[in-house]
């Protein structure tokens, strides 16, 4: 479907490849289904012809476009032949296949002295950090080529992501503060197995029959090892089943924004529907700018 000129003609806001929510092949909008923040969230992927927002999750092309256009879905249908698209419901984009093997950038090693001073700016320990999560930091260059194109993860540091424990991706957390993309991901194609497929955690944690569930790494940092986190507050189908399957407890903790309220509230019901004993709790602000002490105090209010 020629998205882009269905919204140029309809004076709809969007971007393109280059601006800092848009990955190449997207077309991004603020997203109308979203509470709070807009943002350019709202994604169409112009490949798979389908919308996704990185909050609240997937969209119907119909659905999306009516709220898009300000027009009633009936009149979406008649209109989507004139820019090549189809009313009927496509099949899923089939799961991408590992094309190339997991690494690190070029450039990783250990933490330097920029990638602790905004660990300790964050009241953060990195010894405790390295020795309990494995963190390792980016110098001035460090890249990792894809099929594509070669992505930039330059002063950044690093976090290991294991499953069963084996490393398989990692996801980077900028340092400078000038970057648009706080958090760059390893690239889909170099991943043994998709980081939103699993959860991050502990060994520990994952024999432990209760967690808390968090949104991103140094939530899950903050709760010293207590924590599990999404990868963000869009959680995934197979996510949600590790968490029924892992857990007979879970306490959801996301950031205090409407929109990741909303996605709270979604996930303990899904979880409560699926036989989990599951609730959750609000906070003023989001677990990683806590401190140690009120963390551990939050822990021990809810019996963890």
């Amino acid at each position: 479907m020629d998205i882009i000129r269905l919204f140029l003609d309809y004076r709809v806001d969007f971007k393109t490849e280059g601006h800092k929510h848009c990955r190449p092949g997207w077309v991004n909008t603020p997203c109308p289904f979203c509470t709070g923040n807009e943002g350019y969230h709202l994604g169409y992927d112009t490949a798979g012809d389908y919308f996704s927002c990185w909050r609240c999750g997937g969209k119907g092309v119909v659905t999306a476009l009516s709220r898009l256009l300000h027009i009633p879905e009936s009149e979406v249908r008649n209109i989507l032949p004139q820019y090549g698209g189809k009313t009927r419901r496509r099949k899923a984009p089939e799961a991408k296949v590992q094309l190339l093997p997991f690494k690190h950038p070029s450039g990783t090693g250990p933490l330097l002295l920029n990638h602790r001073r905004y660990l300790e700016k964050r009241r953060f320990d990195p010894d405790a950090l390295v020795e309990q999560w494995g963190l390792l930091g980016t110098g001035p260059v460090s890249t990792l080529r894809t099929q594509e194109k070669v992505i930039h993860y330059s002063h950044r540091i690093l976090i290991p992501i294991y499953w069963e424990g084996v490393e398989v991706s990692f996801q980077t957390r900028d340092v400078t503060g000038k970057h648009d993309l706080r958090y760059i991901a390893c690239p889909e194609e170099r991943e043994t197995i998709k980081h939103k497929h699993i959860l991050y955690g502990t060994t520990e944690r994952f024999q432990s029959p209760e967690a808390v569930v968090v949104e991103g790494v140094t939530d899950a940092w903050r709760f010293q090892g207590k924590a599990v986190a999404t990868f963000g507050i869009k959680y995934t189908p197979k996510q949600l089943r590790l968490l029924s399957k892992l857990f007979q407890r879970v306490v959801v903790i996301f950031d205090s924004d409407p929109q990741a309220i909303e996605q709270a509230n979604r996930l303990v019901a899904e979880l409560k529907f699926r036989g989990v004993r599951a609730e959750t709790v609000r906070i003023e602000d989001d677990p990683g700018s806590m401190s140690d002490r009120e963390a551990h105090s939050l822990l021990k209010k809810i019996g963890f």
